[in-house]
This record gives structure tokens, C-alpha cells and sequence, in this order.
């Protein structure tokens, strides 16, 4: 017995930790899980239009999730020194971290916009191969995506400031009110996405170039409603007071950011250019693999929000805990949120198994995507409590400041291990899809969290960045 209570003592929290997380956890839950609902609501309204208007929007938002990644990247360098800071009560230096939030916020929406207008359809090109799809079928798709791309471009710089104000208040554990803007955001998208993509009560039919707008529109709204609640409640957030009166951050501040924060930046580019790299590898089976795989990915985000929400809580709990010094008590708090979040995800996993079946039907696609995307959701299901260990990982040990591990753990992984795989079967085997897809989640979600609970145990992560 006094085995056993060792074990539960170490790995299972008390009511009041549980409490305290939950009270963290709920609003992000509510948050990704109002989008990632929207955006299924979405992806439907889209895929009532056809296979080739579906997987022309998947490509684009396959592009741009390099940009989203790209920016969350360099958000979670500022996110780091934040979340610390605000822990050891420096409201100047949290003013500092937003600020450098907000300047590169602006560099990367101007690049991203560029890198789309000049090598928008060089990116396209690489889902669509002309061995596995007929001419017809490329150059529609080609044309929903190019009317797609350039509504969406609109939107990548307001996306940008919300991601900023998000942050930081996130960094304070404040996730109410970017709750509240998520779900405005998302309301205002679906009313006009139905609006839009069918031409409803009057409105223009504008297909996939109207889920676009939609999409540009919803973003204008939630930033402005950010920044506005950000600045309304300067008694709450005192760190906003006088933090837009000059953008200027302190030199030694930003080399400090950036040597944390640019393997971070370079992980999520890379690792998204990966993973768009893999997702290529899928679409050598056709276009009805493109299809398969939005279908697929779009589920899977609602089912694995629990996941990510833990995440974020391990960053946000722990980094306040390395910033006071509570080294202790941050890797006690790691094991106990690991073990909860893994517990979770069993659930979850099994819950999307079950639903797998069914959640293609939803879709106005051919019989073969349904099939396809029923067996990839029924793989994903089955290896979601191991990606929650492995995400939980990556966020301890970024929580620390120890970036350049986290690049080596989740990017040079991808490309070095998870990518080679991907274009090997798809060039060099008739593997199916499902098989295919199979393989590649063995060896990321079989090898990483070995990997992952290697670097836990040895606690190189626990480290206090804002006073080194």
C-alpha cells in the first residue's frame, strides 16, 4: 500500500491542483473547441461544393498553416520570457515581451503575404501529381485554390495582432477574454460563411471565394475586440499601461528572445514545412488522398483540443513556477499533468474511433474518400494518448527556455526521421493511403515519447530564464 500511495502521491494532485486546472484548462477547452467545431461546420459547407473545391481549400490552408505556425513559433520565444516574468511580478519586462510580440508579428504577416503572391502556385503544385489525377481534375483544383488564396491574404496580418494580444494575456493566465473573441470570431464566421458559400437569404453565391471572406472578416473583428479589451481593462492588466507608447524593446532583451525564441521560430517553420511535406507524400495517391487527409486532419483537431489545451497549461503553469524559482514544484506539476492529460486522451482516442464511421458521411465527397478518411481518423484515435505525452513533453521542456532541444525533439525529428519515411513508401511502394499513414504515426508517435520521457526524467528543462 504504501507503494501504491507513493506512486498516486507523485503522479496524481490534490483536489485543489485539479481545481486550479480546470479553471485554466475551461476556457481554452471552450475556445478550440467552439473553432474546431466551426472550422469542421466549416470544412462540411465547403465539401458540400465537391471533391475539387474541398481539397483546393485544404491546400491553401495547408500553405498558410506554415505561416500560423511560423508566427506561433516566434510568439513562443516572447511567450517564455512572459510567462516567467509575469510570475517574478516585472511588469516592464511583460511590456517588453509584448512589444517584441507586436513588431514581429508585423515582419511575419508582410513576409507570408509576399511569399504567397509570388510562389503561391509553385506551393500548390507540389498536392497535385498529374500520375494520380486526371488534367481536368489538377486545373479545377488549381482555380479554387489560386480564388481561395487571394481573399485569404487579407487576413493574415489582422491574424497576426490577435495571436500578439492572445499571447500575452494568455502569459498572465487570462484566457477568458480570448475565449470571448475566438467565439465572436467563429459566430461571425459561420453566419457568414452560410451566408456566402451559397448565396443564403440574398447574399451572393460566392463558393469557396465566400468561405474566404468569411474567414478575413471574422479575423478583422476578433483582433479589433482584443485590442480593445486589452486596453479597457488596464486596472486588471496593468502591464498595458504605456506599453504601445513607444514599440522601442531594450537591445539585451531581444538577443536574449531571440536566442531562446529563433530555434522555436525555426522548429514550427520547419516542423509545419514537414509536415505540409508529408501531407504531400499522401497526396501522391490522388486527389481523393487530399480530400481523405482534410477530412482527417479537420476532425482530428476537435478531438485532440483536450490535448493541446494541456499544452498550453504546462506552459503557463510551469513557466510561472520556473520564474519563481519553484523548481520542485514545476516537475511535480509536470508529472501530475502528464499523467491527467494521458488519461484524458484515452477517452478521447477511443471516442474518435467509434465516431470515426461516421463522420465522413457528413461530407458531399465520393465513396472512396469516405472510406479512406474512416480509416486514417480510426489511426489517429488509436495513437492520440501517445501524441498527448508527446506534446505535453515538448511543452515542459520549452516552459525552460531549452529551445534548441525542443527544435532537435519535434522539427530535425520530422524531417529527419518522419519525412524520409513519408517519400520513401509513397515513391517507392503501392502502399494504400491508410497504410501509408500508418506507418509514418508509428514512427512519430512510437519513437518520440521514448524520447521525450528521457529528457522529463533527466530535468534538464527546469530553468529560470529571466534570471540567468
Amino acid at each position: 500500500m504504501t507503494a501504491i500511495r507513493k506512486i498516486a502521491d507523485r503522479y496524481i494532485g490534490t483536489k485543489a491542483f485539479y481545481l486550479s486546472v480546470v479553471a485554466l484548462l475551461v476556457p481554452m477547452v471552450i475556445q478550440q473547441g467552439i473553432t474546431q467545431f466551426v472550422n469542421l461546420l466549416d470544412n462540411v459547407m465547403v465539401g458540400r461544393l465537391g471533391t475539387a473545391p474541398m481539397s483546393g481549400v485544404a491546400i491553401v490552408n495547408q500553405i498558410i498553416f506554415i505561416f500560423n505556425l511560423t508566427l506561433f513559433g516566434g510568439m513562443s520565444g516572447a511567450s517564455i520570457f512572459g510567462a516567467q516574468y509575469y510570475g517574478k511580478g516585472d511588469l516592464e519586462g511583460l511590456r517588453n515581451t509584448l512589444r517584441f510580440r507586436l513588431l514581429f508579428a508585423i515582419a511575419a504577416g508582410a513576409l507570408g503575404i509576399l511569399a504567397l503572391i509570388c510562389f503561391g502556385d509553385s506551393f500548390f503544385m507540389l498536392f497535385l501529381h498529374a500520375d494520380a489525377s486526371t488534367p481536368e481534375e489538377i486545373a479545377a483544383t488549381l482555380s479554387y485554390a489560386r480564388s481561395y488564396m487571394w481573399i485569404m491574404l487579407w487576413g493574415l496580418l489582422p491574424f497576426a495582432l490577435s495571436s500578439c494580444f492572445s499571447s500575452v494575456l494568455k502569459d498572465t493566465g487570462e484566457t477568458f477574454i480570448p475565449m470571448v473573441a475566438s467565439v465572436i470570431s467563429i459566430a461571425v464566421n459561420l453566419a457568414l460563411n452560410y451566408l456566402l458559400i451559397f448565396g443564403s437569404f440574398g447574399f451572393p453565391q460566392m463558393g469557396v471565394a465566400g468561405a474566404a471572406l468569411a474567414t478575413v472578416i471574422a479575423r478583422y473583428i476578433e483582433a479589433v475586440y482584443l485590442i480593445f479589451e486589452s486596453f479597457r481593462h488596464k486596472a486588471k492588466f496593468s502591464f498595458m499601461k504605456g506599453a504601445l507608447k513607444s514599440l522601442r524593446v531594450p537591445l539585451p532583451l531581444v538577443k536574449r528572445i531571440a536566442i531562446t525564441g529563433t530555434p522555436l521560430m525555426l522548429n514550427e517553420s520547419l516542423w509545419s514545412i514537414g509536415v505540409s511535406m508529408i501531407q504531400a507524400c499522401y497526396a501522391t495517391r490522388g486527389l481523393a488522398a487530399v480530400a481523405a487527409s482534410n477530412i482527417n486532419g479537420t476532425a482530428f483537431n476537435l478531438f485532440s483540443l483536450l490535448m493541446m489545451a494541456m499544452g498550453n497549461a504546462v506552459a503557463i503553469l510551469v513557466g510561472q513556477q520556473l520564474g519563481a524559482n519553484d523548481m520542485d514544484g514545476a516537475k511535480g506539476t509536470v508529472r501530475k499533468l502528464i499523467a491527467f492529460g494521458v488519461a484524458v486522451n484515452v477517452g478521447m482516442g477511443l471516442l474518435l474511433i467509434l465516431c470515426a464511421p461516421l463522420i465522413p458521411m457528413i461530407y458531399n465527397t465520393e465513396a472512396n474518400v469516405r472510406h479512406l478518411a474512416t480509416m486514417m481518423l480510426m489511426i489517429s484515435g488509436a495513437f492520440l494518448p501517445l501524441s498527448a505525452f508527446t506534446n505535453c513533453a515538448y511543452f515542459t521542456i520549452r516552459s525552460g527556455g531549452r529551445t534548441f532541444i525542443t527544435f532537435l525533439f519535434d522539427c530535425v525529428f520530422t524531417l529527419a526521421v518522419c519525412l524520409p519515411v513519408a517519400l520513401i513508401l509513397s515513391r517507392f511502394t503501392t502502399l494504400s493511403l491508410p497504410w501509408l499513414f500508418f506507418f509514418v504515426q508509428c514512427v512519430d508517435n512510437g519513437l518520440k515519447p521514448i524520447i521525450g520521457g528521457i529528457m522529463l526524467k533527466s530535468g534538464i528543462w527546469a530553468k529560470n530564464v529571466v534570471n540567468a
